[in-house]
């Protein structure tokens, strides 16, 4: 979680001009695949931007559950334990794997962005020449 965090900070404070990103797609190198078809850096952009405010508020609304309900649930017989411990880390697993995918995300999506933004700096650099 906390990688998914440094990586959109990372790309937050990198991607001054997110508008550079448009009409540059995603190299394959640390990418997910693109599941939309063929969507460039620019909306994946938007997406990853978009998507961090509803992690932060789930992962808030999960630190601020009380656990009042549990004593409750005691009737509850050592079968549905098991299952609900089996259901738990199933989910816990796929949230695993949905944060790694949006970090490789952000990260390939960020070192595309300094790599345009070098190829601007070379370009200026050579018709000043």
């Amino acid at each position: 979680m906390e990688q998914y965090f440094l990586a959109t900070q990372k790309m937050e404070q990198e991607v001054m001009f997110p508008s550079l990103l448009r009409g540059v797609f995603p190299q394959q190198e640390g990418a997910a695949p693109a599941t939309g078809g063929h969507t460039d850096l620019y909306e994946r952009y938007q997406l990853l931007k978009a998507i961090k405010p509803v992690v932060e508020k789930g992962l808030a609304s999960v630190t601020d559950q009380s656990p009042a309900g549990t004593g409750t649930d005691t009737a509850l017989d050592e079968g549905a334990g098991s299952s609900l411990e089996e259901r738990l880390s199933h989910h816990v697993n796929g949230l695993q794997q949905v944060l790694t995918d949006l970090t490789k995300n952000t990260n390939a999506l960020t070192r595309r962005y300094s790599q345009i933004l070098e190829q601007i700096n070379l370009s200026e650099d050579q018709s000043r020449s």
